[in-house]
């Protein structure tokens, strides 16, 4: 037996003890972009969110902060879309959002993502040992997306959900009820159990139990948009690849970055 697997037989349990002793915490010192978390007041129809972030970013990673309250009616919100950004060089895994469209045509975006400290980046390993805190980021489309396709390079496929108003408010109702759970009692992100697509599933189970089953396919995010067609929460009156095809709008967001309709140029 070599002597580093001698050593880490030694000390690996040692790492694992300590893994699971580490405690959640909402009191780091946060990269400044996730430093404020969002929350939501419920009261009937009518959600009160603050600290929706709307940074103008400079280059990914230089921007301006900016925060704004805004007061929703749950009475307006009509529809729920899914978006899916794959990851550069790893077509499997993908980060996800949701955006939910509202019939003034505001939009108000969810992305589930590890809670940076100041430096720091994402690291596939450090996802799996309760590194990172998680995070519910809820934005404006002109942040999270633009962030992504303007600035990042990154494709963006922007897919409309099968979800009636009524469903999509229950979905709004939820996230925000885990953006306030998470205010007060943070956790850890884990690459398998706790990442951007287990909780839009979870989410998804609790209005519809026992749409989104569990296992392999969930973890494979960069074929999420595939699994919710078979799985019927995206529209499948065309064909798969042709659905895939209409639903990228990275060129677009790009092309209107500066544009004040930027959520309604995105969709035409």
């Amino acid at each position: 037996m070599g002597w580093t697997v001698a050593v880490w037989l030694a000390i690996g349990p040692s790492i694992g003890c300590g893994v699971l002793r580490l405690q959640p915490s909402n009191f780091r010192d946060w990269s400044p972009d996730q430093a404020l978390l969002p929350y939501a007041e419920i009261n009937g129809d009518i959600v009160h969110v603050r600290n929706i972030r709307n940074c103008t970013y400079l280059t990914a990673d230089t921007y301006v902060l900016g925060y704004y309250d805004k007061t929703y009616d749950l009475g307006r919100l009509q529809y729920v879309d899914f978006i899916v950004v794959p990851f550069r060089g790893m077509p499997s895994l993908a980060h996800t959002m949701l955006s939910f469209g509202f019939d003034d045509g505001e939009h108000l975006a969810l992305s589930v993502e590890i809670r940076r400290q100041k430096g720091e980046k994402y690291d596939l390993v450090k996802g799996m040992l309760n590194h990172y805190e998680l995070m519910y980021v809820v934005a404006d489309e002109r942040d999270v997306v633009k962030l992504r396709t303007t600035y990042r390079g990154d494709d963006v496929y922007l897919y409309r959900a099968r979800a009636t108003p009524e469903q999509a408010r229950m979905l709004f109702v939820d996230v925000m009820e885990r953006v306030d759970k998470l205010a007060s009692r943070p956790e850890f992100y884990n690459v398998f159990t706790n990442n951007c697509t287990t909780n839009i599933a979870q989410h998804i189970n609790h209005v519809a139990p026992g749409k989104v089953p569990g296992g392999l396919k969930i973890l494979l995010t960069g074929h999420s948009d595939r699994l919710a067609y078979d799985l019927g929460l995206l529209d499948t009156t065309l064909p798969f690849a042709e659905t895939r095809r209409r639903a990228k709008v990275s060129d677009v967001a790009r092309q209107c970055s500066s544009a004040p309709d930027f959520s309604e140029q995105i969709r035409r």
